[in-house]
């Protein structure tokens, strides 16, 4: 299963909003440095999802503020 992320890194509180099925806008407290901000973000979605954050995989978009992420079981 693919979901699309819009991330807002900087952010003074972590939250996660849904837009439709398969449609989130995450904001993290982390930086955009060295992974930090996509770490905070699989770690989030993990959580919101019910996954363990090793099922979640960044397929497109790693260096940006949009991305594809894949659920693998």
């Amino acid at each position: 299963m693919k979901i699309y992320v819009k991330v807002k890194p900087n952010s003074s509180e972590q939250k996660i909003v849904r837009f439709g099925d398969f449609r989130f806008l995450v904001y993290v407290k982390s930086v955009p440095e060295n992974d930090k901000a996509n770490i905070e973000m699989i770690n989030l979605l993990s959580k919101h999802l019910g996954v363990p954050p090793k099922s979640l995989h960044i397929t497109f978009g790693r260096t940006s503020d949009n991305k594809i992420l894949e659920i693998k079981h």
